[in-house]
């Protein structure tokens, strides 16, 4: 972190406070990023973005007020965007009836980095994806192969005007890969995203992303091959992938405090469970969770944007809706405590609530015993598209491959399939959740206005519910 950066959010929170501001915090970021994709064996394009800036918040007279800057030469210009953010708190706090007030949170001076085993280097990544990219190729029926590969850099300064001051300074690796076959006039595709909070370990020694560059290929082709389905609501077992998304979508985002106060209908949506905190909402098996201190994902941070300590929260235990992801507003409204899930793109925006790794919680079932016990089902596998209302409670979401069950065995491959079913029926029919407890990255939930895409983690176990399937 610049010196430079640090001394002018140290000055801006003091004169925050000269201003009247009730509170005030400041986080002054500097990122770097580099990547690159390969289409085919080729470089198609590579880039480089560095930036670092300040954003500053304000609560005056009861109302939020938001500035940030690019790249400031002096304090002078800092200044000026304090007060013309104040005077901007002041006259909207005149238009409103409800001022804001916000919870109590524990001053902390501290500083963490996040661990790296393999210090990232564009052209290891490169020599990574080229080997990734011959590998897809390796079977006749692919057509088109991409692979795209980046690493961020971030140190993060936040201070706020009750004491705190944290640094966190981390890397993320992320690796999309896709694989596209055809054949006879069809084609088919599978994608997947690899990579967390860390160095190149997260696509070699945690997770080696030249097997999964094979998996992608083999997939894809055998695709080529695989039958549509007939629609039928039937037991389905989701794998830990296609139940990422499914938790992303239908449990993540209807627990974001925010939504479930109706903040956000205008422009991404409700919650579908809002006024039913303590209601039964799931079956017994339903345990879900968000915890941003699980290491080396992407979803993984000490503090949040407003100075909260990083801990589990848990939104739903044995099926009963428990809790909301908060802020420090939210916290007050619904009376509890924060739960750090307050968090922003960049310092260029204010912080919204967010998910950190939002997941379902493991279970005691083996997969194959799940699968055995099914007479007629299906196994599905990995995320692709979903397509979700307002509030999140009907939704469909289609799966990247699925495998027909007969009398306790996979039998046939399955293509363009989707499952559909309605939020608190679905959750009601999970009967199962197994050991393969697993977290995959997500690295563009967007939300907001003006939109913030987020990385973060979501996962679970394979689940066994009821839905309907069909092929589109």
């Amino acid at each position: 972190m610049e010196n430079d950066l640090k001394d002018f959010a140290e000055k801006a929170v003091k004169h925050a406070l000269f201003l009247g501001c009730q509170y005030c915090d400041i986080r002054a970021e500097v990122f770097s990023k580099q990547g690159f994709v390969i289409e085919n064996n080729e470089i198609e394009y590579s880039s480089t973005k560095n930036d670092q800036g300040i954003g500053i918040r304000v609560l005056n007279g009861g109302a939020w007020s938001f500035f940030s800057i690019s790249n400031p030469l002096t304090f002078d210009e800092i200044k000026v965007g304090i007060e013309e953010a104040a005077k901007a708190a002041l006259y909207h706090s005149s238009k409103k009836k409800q001022h804001v007030t916000i919870g109590n949170v524990k001053a902390v001076k501290e500083t963490i980095n996040f661990p790296v085993k393999i210090i990232p280097s564009i052209d290891k990544l490169i020599q990574i994806g080229f080997d990734c990219d011959k590998i897809i190729h390796k079977n006749k029926r692919i057509v088109k192969s991409q692979v795209s590969m980046s690493y961020n850099v971030v140190s993060k300064f936040f201070i706020n005007s009750e004491g705190s001051e944290i640094n966190q300074n981390f890397s993320d690796v992320i690796a999309d890969l896709s694989a596209t076959a055809h054949e006879n006039g069809l084609t088919q595709s599978v994608n997947i995203t690899e990579g967390g909070r860390g160095g190149i370990e997260k696509l070699s020694t945690d997770r080696e992303i030249r097997e999964t560059a094979k998996f992608i290929s083999d997939k894809a082709t055998h695709l080529i091959d695989a039958k549509p389905t007939k629609e039928e609501k039937a037991t389905v077992v989701m794998n830990p992938d296609f139940v990422a998304l499914l938790t992303h979508e239908i449990l993540g985002h209807p627990s974001e405090a925010d939504r479930v106060l109706g903040k956000e209908m205008a422009w991404a949506g409700g919650a579908w469970w809002a006024g039913k905190l303590g209601e039964n909402i799931g079956s017994n098996y339903l345990n879900v969770f968000d915890d941003p201190t699980i290491e080396g994902t992407l979803g993984h941070y000490g503090f949040d944007d407003e100075g909260n300590k990083a801990t589990r929260t848990e939104l739903v235990k044995d099926g009963i809706l428990s809790n909301h992801m908060q802020s420090r507003e939210t916290a007050e409204i619904f009376h509890t405590i924060p739960s750090a899930n307050m968090r922003a793109s960049s310092y260029r925006f204010m912080p919204l609530i967010r998910m950190a790794c939002t997941c379902i919680d493991k279970g005691n079932w083996k997969p194959e015993e799940m699968i055995k016990d099914i007479k007629n089902g299906y196994l599905i596998s990995n995320m692709k598209i979903p397509s979700i209302d307002m509030k999140r409670y009907n939704w469909s979401i289609s799966c990247q491959f699925a495998q027909k069950i007969e009398r306790g065995e996979i039998t046939d491959l399955l293509r363009d399939v989707i499952v559909l079913g309605t939020a608190p029926d679905f959750f009601k029919s999970i009967d199962a959740c197994g050991k393969d407890f697993t977290v995959r990255p997500i690295t563009n939930c967007g939300k907001g206005d003006p939109m913030q895409s987020m990385i973060m983690g979501n996962g679970g176990p394979s689940i066994r519910a009821t839905a309907i399937v069909r092929s589109v």
